[in-house]
C-alpha cells in the first residue's frame, strides 16, 4: 500500500504544478493558488509516508 500511496502523492504534486503553471499562463491567481495548495498537500502526504517507512524499518 505504501508504494501506491507514494505514486498517488507524486501524481497529485504533478497535477498541482500543472494547475500552478496554467494559472500563471492565464493570469488566473485562484488557479495558481489552488495548484500551490495541491503541491503542499502532496508534499505533506509524502512526508507522512517517509515517517511510516522509518518506523517500519
Amino acid at each position: 500500500m505504501g508504494l501506491k500511496d507514494k505514486a498517488e502523492n507524486t501524481a497529485e504534486g504533478v497535477k498541482g504544478q500543472a494547475k500552478e503553471h496554467a494559472g500563471r499562463a492565464g493570469d488566473d491567481r485562484e488557479l495558481e493558488a489552488e495548484g500551490k495548495t495541491d503541491q503542499t498537500k502532496a508534499d505533506l502526504k509524502q512526508a507522512g509516508e517517509k515517517v511510516k517507512d522509518a518506523f517500519r524499518k
